[in-house]
């Protein structure tokens, strides 16, 4: 064989693609405001994205979080626009996509990092408690999905982010139930939109350290959530960005409707033995 014919073993673009990865991408970040020192985990997807070539919508509820995103992300030398929305409020969804999309003329990217509410039991909270975690944490996927959609183009992408809470055996708390409902939500948008070629898949978060945990957690329950992890370190919301980072990439082309454990490993079990696993023998 002549060499030519050798060169067809890496003529695939993965086996020489090299950075940025996005290059002139529009990617819409919910939650992506920068509300802390130690960030967020929508801040760290959007500051990778654009970091990699994409122009970036940061859109938030907090106005201030918003542009202080966009500040830093254009102190780097790259492009990003901040759009102040409700996501609980349907319409107000509908008219940031609108704003977005007549600013970029296109979507290629949607990242959705939104988040939190009552992890009290499920049956110890009233209707509009509930409500208020499925509003947060599902629906407001459901209705940035859903107006999206139109303007992403083939070959874009959607990432939600969940939590372990989601496969929690309980207590069961509206949050859990919520993140649940996320997971089964991308898993659908996926199937419906891979005929367009638009994959969907959501990254799970495990234990981290960030904006959300530093607000309520003492550092000794920091230092036992970290012996509680398989690998016995700490993540932060550069290990689930990363991850969400690389789903929105080409060289995630093949990778749809999955959800993917960032959690370092699980829950850490300790070695207590195992049937069968004692040399005496069975009396």
């Amino acid at each position: 064989m002549t060499d030519e014919n050798w060169a067809q073993a890496t003529a695939d673009p993965l086996a020489t693609a090299a950075g940025p990865w996005l290059p002139d991408a529009v990617a819409v970040v919910a939650g992506g405001g920068l509300s802390g020192p130690a960030g967020g985990v929508g801040f760290a997807i959007a500051w990778l994205c654009a970091r990699n070539g994409a122009r970036v919508a940061v859109l938030d509820r907090d106005a201030a979080c918003a542009e202080r995103a966009v500040a830093a992300i254009r102190a780097a030398g790259c492009e990003a626009e901040a759009f102040t929305v409700d996501v609980t409020d349907d319409d107000s969804v509908r008219r940031a996509i609108a704003a977005l999309h007549e600013r970029f003329g296109r979507i290629d990217v949607l990242a959705d990092s939104i988040g939190g509410g009552s992890v009290r039991s499920l049956l110890d909270v009233g209707p509009e408690e509930f409500h208020a975690a499925l509003d947060l944490n599902f629906m407001s996927a459901w209705s940035l999905i859903r107006h999206a959609q139109p303007h992403l183009r083939r070959g874009g992408a959607i990432v939600t982010i969940s939590s372990g809470a989601a496969e929690g055996r309980g207590p069961g708390t509206p949050y859990g139930v919520a993140k649940t409902a996320l997971e089964k939500l991308t898993l659908g948008a996926a199937g419906s939109l891979a005929e367009r070629g638009i994959r969907a898949n959501c990254v799970r978060v495990g234990m981290i350290w960030g904006a959300f945990a530093a607000r309520g957690m003492s550092e000794e329950q920091r230092e036992v959530r970290r012996r509680n992890v398989a690998l016995q370190t700490e993540g932060n919301v550069w290990d689930i960005a990363s991850a969400a980072f690389f789903l929105c990439t080409a060289q995630a082309r093949w990778i749809s409707g999955h959800v993917l454990p960032v959690d370092g490993g699980g829950f850490a079990i300790s070695n207590r033995g195992q049937a069968g696993g004692s040399d005496d023998e069975e009396g």
